[in-house]
């Protein structure tokens, strides 16, 4: 039996699915979080063998410490994380352990984004323009570099939290107020164009699962204007001809990372030309439910899927693409907390046959902070083997359901 140490397995929701998918697919998880045994969801804590409650995995070294005392003699085959926050640790923890995948040398091109993407670049691949910046001062000497307009990003972010389009020195100014002046950014061109995802689960270097989701609209829009609800669309038609050669251009990524085993989630662009562009890249799942409509678009189990894949090095998922899956993320009006939700009989009444989950805010809930989670107030899931009737779909979701607070 397989000895597993996971990392995270509390929150985000999807976390404590991949701790039960170990348990499924046959080992032993030890498990590390920032909160107590108690208050885990139970198919976490009862997927576990062992746990380990630290004060915070955000403090990487006093977490590192804690689990070399912790794990005394034990030694783990694997150690594994699915949240972006720790894959750093991971990474130290994999080299303490002497555990396969990503050493931290190796990780650090998944986390730090000006690395990541010199290491693509150098592999001949398409990247924006970029410079690194660890001032105010620096931001301004890169986009003389980089030439307006620019996406300005902090170099470990993750979710677009804190990433702005610039296109003035005073755009700049106002964007480095809000996200912190004195921290390390990526100053990098703009691509204009539509954004896409390439999502893979690879063992041993071989990719054994891929999937293509389009964001509607991509997450810059969808992350800064509150009345939108931002969707994510995974494609039934992944290997249509106008994706190929995104899908290539991931290939070529995971390569020039030597990204070995496990999920890895890219974005990328199709600018109107043609020309398709690496965005970014991290060693982790997509978040935000992503795997889940991927799980719904061929009706599988992607979270134990990863897991054997990890644990036995084998993909014995067999599945068909059903669907395109769409998950919309709704926002309501006003603050405090939620006090009606209108439209929702009449969705269902319309195309509730093709609606697998919702998960709204209950009335009385105290209304969530739109900027720091794109989960929002809820999220409904809509597919149907069309795309057009999918995206359709979603548009009323979009439209004619409101949440209202006050």
């Amino acid at each position: 039996m397989k000895t597993v140490l996971l990392l995270g397995c509390s929150w985000p929701a999807e976390l404590p699915l991949f701790a039960q998918g170990l348990a499924r697919a046959g080992a032993r998880v030890f498990g590390v979080d920032g909160v107590p045994e108690s208050h885990l969801p139970p198919h976490a804590r009862e997927s576990l063998s062992g746990y380990l409650h630290v004060p915070s995995l955000f403090d990487e070294q006093a977490s590192f410490d804690a689990v070399r005392r912790w794990a005394g003699s034990l030694r783990f085959d694997h150690v594994e994380t699915l949240w972006e926050p720790t894959v750093l640790l991971t990474a130290r923890l994999r080299e303490a352990f002497g555990a396969p995948g990503l050493s931290y040398d190796e990780a650090l091109c998944f986390r730090d984004k000006d690395r990541m993407k010199q290491a693509v670049g150098a592999a001949g691949l398409r990247t924006p323009r970029h410079q690194r910046a660890s001032s105010a001062k620096q931001c301004a000497e890169a986009v003389e570099q980089v030439g307006f307009p620019i996406c300005l990003k902090p170099i470990a972010g993750a979710g677009s939290e804190n990433t702005f389009r610039v296109e003035s020195f005073s755009d700049l100014e106002a964007a480095l107020n809000k996200a912190g002046r004195e921290r390390e950014y990526n100053v990098e061109e703009f691509i204009d164009g539509e954004e896409f995802t390439f999502d893979t689960i690879s063992v041993d270097g071989r990719i054994v699962y891929e999937n293509v989701s389009w964001y509607r609209p991509r997450p810059l829009i969808g992350r800064s204007v509150e009345w939108i609800s931002p969707q994510t669309v995974t494609l039934r038609e992944y290997d249509a001809p106008r994706l190929d050669e995104g899908r290539e251009l991931g290939r070529n990524v995971l390569r020039a990372l030597k990204h070995q085993s496990g999920f890895a989630h890219m974005e990328w662009y199709r600018k109107s030309d043609g020309e398709v562009v690496f965005g970014e890249i991290a060693a982790r799942p997509p978040g935000a439910h992503t795997v889940d409509t991927m799980n719904f678009a061929s009706d599988i189990d992607l979270f134990t899927g990863w897991a054997e894949a990890i644990v036995h090095g084998t993909f014995d998922v067999s599945f068909e693409r059903l669907y395109n899956c769409a998950i919309i993320f709704k926002r309501a009006s006003g603050q405090g907390r939620i006090r009606r939700i209108e439209g929702l009989e009449r969705i269902l009444a319309s195309f509730g046959e093709h609606i697998p989950c919702i998960d709204l805010l209950p009335i009385g809930a105290q209304r969530r902070d739109w900027v720091k989670t794109l989960l929002s107030d809820g999220y409904v899931f809509v597919r149907h083997p069309d795309l057009e009737t999918t995206c359709e779909m979603a548009d009323r979701i979009g439209t004619d359901l409101q949440l209202y607070a006050e």
